[in-house]
């Protein structure tokens, strides 16, 4: 388990980005201008179109498990999405905010 990224919404890209790197971060990939990845080299920022985040208008913390079922064992009721990418579930801890655990797919 690890934290992956912080997910940032974000109207316009371009100056948010440029607001990042202006504080040192570096942008590791973009796709247009829906998201863009920045990293200080042990924490990823992403910032989201409203198409990319997982709760519009809210900052989301997601965290990376290496078995998505056995973490959600305990928690009744969530609900498991799948990407081209990653299965995810989307849940809200006691106060509110919301939280994303995914489980990267195979290559």
């Amino acid at each position: 388990m690890k934290i992956g990224h912080l997910i940032v919404p974000a109207g316009d890209l371009d100056a948010q980005e440029a607001f990042y790197t202006g504080l040192g971060l570096t942008t590791r990939f973009r796709d247009g201008d829906r998201y863009a990845a920045l990293t200080d080299g042990t924490v990823t920022i992403g910032l989201a179109d409203a198409s990319q985040q997982p709760v519009p208008g809210r900052v989301v913390l997601s965290i990376q498990v290496d078995d998505l079922d056995a973490c959600l064992a305990n928690v009744p009721g969530a609900v498991v999405e799948t990407g081209p990418h990653e299965r995810r579930a989307v849940l809200s801890d006691p106060a509110g905010n919301p939280v994303v655990l995914y489980e990267r797919l195979p290559s």
